[in-house]
This record gives structure tokens, sequence and C-alpha cells, in this order.
């Protein structure tokens, strides 16, 4: 998991009033700056695709594919040879609604998703958008984001985690609210409706995190080297929600420790909190420097960092979330340490309007969603 160190960059910006969304439009395989993509069916379900006025069916479980790729930046769309010159191309369902679909940048990767996609041309490169359900994407970024052996508990705060930022994070890009890449959330194909990433969504469906009966965008890194830290402390601009720095009990006992050389030419930046650090992964990679948690000592010409932790530190720790699980701890407990003075609420696409936003009262820390519906209906 790369660090999303850029997204506080504007943390000043990212509580959003807006009213709560049903879908989210994401950018997807930027990564690659593709200039090429192809389109094929699922094995179950017919995609349509429309541009210029005109319908092309891709039938499920047919080796029939479609090819977009750029022109004088113009996209070109090919069907079976038939080549047709347009601004963009929508596909879905036959009904209009979300379908299954395999897309491709070829030679490098071809990856599923779920939704409509509109497929458009950027500065030179083909632009996939996907708009997908909210709660796909919030299981698609908990499967991205979470290992393999991570207890069910820890997995629920982190689903809580991205709904939040999922809800009330966008407006970083133009074309689409959020991209698949850590500068937004790590996010890949929609994980196995039985999964555990699957399963503590729903778990969790409609949760959020609130700071003044406001959802937030809510951080979090690998391992915060045995405290978490505000953005003031790493050089960033404050947000709506102030991020407390708190203990992380299992990371300060046995923190994730790392050695890196640098140039002094490099080693400087470091000086300017997040934003340098990033600059030097930028250039040198990005395991060059772990975190912001470090000591340096000159040797010879290069100087040599000693740290402890893995990303930027500030919000959920998630090497501390999982031993917290492991020990007991609910989710909610483990959203409570890593944020205090926050509240949870519930918020969610067909309850939106009869719940209003609920706060969740301090007693419901062992809850799960359909225990806290039953509590507010009783109310």
């Amino acid at each position: 998991m790369l660090d999303r160190v850029v997204i506080l960059l504007l943390l000043a910006m990212v509580s959003n009033p807006r009213a709560i969304a049903k879908d989210v439009r994401i950018g997807v395989l930027g990564l690659f700056h593709p200039r090429q993509l192809t389109l094929q069916a699922s094995r179950k379900e017919t995609v349509v695709l429309q541009a210029e006025g005109q319908t092309f069916i891709l039938e499920p479980d047919s080796r029939m594919t479609a090819s977009f790729h750029i022109s004088e930046d113009v996209l070109l769309l090919d069907f079976g040879g038939r080549v047709l010159r347009t601004t963009e191309i929508h596909a879905a369902a036959r009904n209009h609604g979300a379908v299954p679909f395999l897309l491709s940048v070829p030679g490098k990767v071809t990856r599923a998703y779920r939704g409509t996609l509109d497929i458009k041309v950027s500065r030179g490169e083909v632009v996939p958008i996907i708009t997908m359900d909210l709660e796909t994407a919030v299981a698609s970024a908990v499967a991205a984001e979470s290992g393999s052996n991570t207890s069910p508990e820890a997995l629920k705060a982190q689903a809580v985690v991205a709904r939040s930022y999922f809800l009330a994070g966008g407006g970083r890009h133009r074309d689409f609210d959020f991209c698949d890449l850590t500068h937004c959330q790590f996010l890949r194909e929609p994980p196995a409706q039985d999964s555990s990433a699957a399963v503590a969504t729903r778990e969790t469906h409609g949760i959020v995190l609130t700071f003044e009966e406001k959802p937030f965008a809510a951080m979090f890194s690998r391992s915060c080297g045995g405290h978490t830290r505000t953005p003031a402390e790493v050089g960033l601009p404050g947000s709506t929600y102030p991020y407390f720095a708190v203990l992380c009990e299992f990371c300060h006992q046995s923190p994730f420790r790392w050695t890196r050389r640098l140039s002094q030419q490099d080693a400087a930046l470091l000086g300017k909190g997040e934003s340098g650090r990033l600059a030097v992964d930028r250039r040198l990679g990005w395991n060059a420097v772990l975190s912001n948690n470090f000591t340096s000592r000159q040797e010879g010409e290069q100087v040599i960092l000693e740290g402890a932790g893995q990303g930027h530190g500030i919000g959920l720790c998630q090497r501390g979330a999982k031993a917290m699980a492991e020990e007991g701890s609910s989710f909610r407990q483990i959203l409570n340490h890593y944020f205090p003075n926050t509240t949870l609420a519930l918020f969610g696409e067909h309850d939106a309007s009869a719940l209003n936003g609920r706060l969740l009262p301090p007693d419901s820390l062992n809850l799960g969603r359909a225990e806290m519906r039953r509590l507010f209906a009783t109310e």
C-alpha cells in the first residue's frame, strides 16, 4: 500500500456538506497512463456500448472485445473492425444500470469491475471512469487496502473509514470523484460476496465517522510507529476534524523499523515534512522513506535514516487496529481509539431519510448494523 499523503495536502477542504451520494465515480487504471484499452463482457451479462448515437453489443462469455485508442487526441472505437471516431463512450447493462465487465490495458493488466463505464480522452490518455455503488466501492477498497489475515473487526473499522472518505473526500479530480490510487483510496476488483472484505462491508453498511455531526474524510496508514500524528506535526494543513495524536500500544511495543541511506541533497528535502518525504519517494521510489518518524546521522557523504512505521501516521493505524481486534476490541472501540471525539452515524442509500443521519449512542460500542436499526426503531 502506498502512502496517501497527497490527500492531506487538501485536508482543509475535505468536509463536504453535499447530500449523501448513492454512487461514486472512480477513475481507474490511471497508474498505467493508457493510450489503449479493451473492454469485454463478463460470463453472465451483456454489455451495451453507446457512442455517437450508435449502439454496440458485447455478448456474455464471448471472445468479442471493443478496443479504444487515441489518434490525434480523438478516441477511436474499434468493434470487430468497424472503427468509429468519438469523444466519449458509455457502457452499461441493457437496463442502463450496473454491469460486470473486464477492462484491460493491453500487455499490462486486466481487471474485473461492476458498474457503468464512461471512456474519454484527457491530456493524451484514455480515461476510463466507472460509476459504481458506494458499498461496492467500499468493499473494493477494503479488499485492496487490507491484508489477507486481517481480523473481522479490523476490517469493519477499515470499511467505516473507507466509506467515510468516499462520502466526504470528493472533489479532488476534474473528471471524476476519486482515483483508484492511494492519492485517494487504493481500489481494485470488487471482492467475492463471501470474502471477508465484502462481509465486513455488509455488516457496517451505511455506518460512517462524523465530527460535529458531519461525515469527514477519514485517514489511515499502514503503521504509525508507536503513536499517531496530527497533520500539523508533519507540516500539513488542518481539517474539519483535528486528528488527535494517540498512543498505539502495539506499534509502541513492537514497532516496524527501517533503515535507509540517502544523499545529502535528498535528505535535505525531509525538513519539509510529509511533502518533502513525498518528493523523495517520487524521485527514489515509494519505499525510499517509509515514514516521518525517524532519526538521522551523517556517515561520509550519506545520511543514514533510522525510522519506525509506514505512512503518514494520521488517523487509523492498520497494524494497531489488527492487534486491537485480535485482542477482542470491536470495530467501534478501534475507531474510538484512533479517532477521539468522533461519533458513528448511520447513512445509507435506502435509509438516509428515515434515519436522518442520527448519531449512535455511546453505549452502542458492540452493536452491529441490524442491532442499531432495531435500537432506532424503538425510539
